[in-house]
């Protein structure tokens, strides 16, 4: 889970092929895009305590692993759980479909299939917003970063 305060937006700028590592604890990244936006991000470990951290929340960033079926449906319960949240009903949530870059990546389709993601967007409260990204290489973080400045603008 990445969470996206607005007064604070952080994309760290792409250096070539990063080695994959697992988020133990919290990370606090900042980006300027035409104002400071403060990314904290939260490991999937983390997730016992995520609730602590909704305060001031205004958009929330689900990762989930594209190459990983295995994984898919324990990401489902959790996303569920941050949906159901009173504190994030107002939030805007994108969903990133991460490691596309990997030749076992599940398609957007076959994600969408199979954790019903029709579904959850229409029981959702918040907006829904899904891409599909590789952080290894920087596919598809330029449109996170166009996505989170226009949450940006819309809540400032």
């Amino acid at each position: 889970m990445v969470v996206a305060n607005y007064g604070s937006l952080a994309i760290p700028p792409h250096r070539g092929a990063a080695i994959q590592e697992f988020t133990v604890g919290t990370n606090l990244t900042d980006i300027v895009a035409h104002r400071k936006i403060t990314i904290r991000e939260l490991g999937g470990c983390m997730s016992p305590i995520w609730s602590s951290y909704y305060g001031n929340c205004h958009s929330l960033l689900f990762v989930m692993d594209a190459s990983n079926p295995t994984q898919l449906s324990a990401s489902c319960v959790q996303l569920l759980g941050l949906l159901s949240a009173e504190e994030l009903a107002k939030a805007s949530v994108l969903i990133l479909f991460n490691k596309i870059d990997l030749p076992c990546y599940m398609t957007l389709e076959e994600i969408k299939s199979l954790i019903r993601l029709p579904d959850i967007i229409a029981c959702a409260k918040q907006s829904i917003t899904t891409a599909e990204i590789s952080a290894r290489n920087g596919t598809g973080l330029a449109t996170v970063l166009l996505w989170l400045q226009e949450q940006h603008r819309c809540s400032s």
